[in-house]
């Protein structure tokens, strides 16, 4: 239990870094790809799964030989990636506007129920190695689907950023058009 509330607490101390840390390094591409660089709903979600899996060298040392790592680290990732759109366009639908506090609860609470996820597939009998291998598979694609789309974000209102109406690192706000 220790272990779980400690995973919570650094996952959302660096994923709330992350939010920051594109403008704290003065706009570098590198850190953009691991951090957010608008307001989107989908860069909220790569500060969730940024810090995540990060976090999987320590629980990946921890937890090293259960048969249940892989597909409680695949859940994990995945709940981060359905959650943080489902409840905040649920809760925008419903209530008609953006509560700031309420994109705040959402992020903590995606990180709650992804960890507690993970400890719960992790305390389970061993799965067959059939879902280590499908896992590891997921985790793969997630990863690689979140490099492409960070680059390339596709025409979606997950990926448009609000405040600029633009997509990636083209809709950060501080980017100012040069003056010929």
């Amino acid at each position: 239990m220790v272990f779980f509330i400690v995973s919570v607490i650094v996952i959302s101390i660096i994923g709330t870094l992350f939010h920051f840390m594109y403008d704290i390094t003065n706009h570098n591409k590198t850190v953009g790809l691991f951090s957010a660089v608008n307001e989107s709903t989908w860069e909220h979600i790569k500060i969730a799964l940024t810090p995540t899996l990060l976090w999987s060298i320590i629980d990946g040392i921890k937890f090293l030989g259960n048969p249940n790592y892989f597909p409680a680290k695949f859940i994990s990732l995945l709940l981060i990636i359905l959650l943080m759109p489902l409840l905040f366009y649920g809760y925008t639908y419903i209530t008609k506007k953006d509560l700031f506090i309420l994109d705040i609860l959402i992020f903590y609470i995606v990180i709650i129920v992804s960890q507690f996820s993970f400890y719960y597939i992790m305390n389970i009998d061993a799965l067959p190695h059939i879902f280590s291998y499908l896992s590891c598979i997921g985790i793969f694609l997630i990863f690689g689907g979140y490099m492409i789309h960070t680059l390339m974000p596709p025409k979606s209102i997950l990926f448009k950023d609000p405040i600029t109406k633009k997509y990636g690192f083209k809709a950060h706000s501080d980017i100012k058009k040069k003056k010929n």
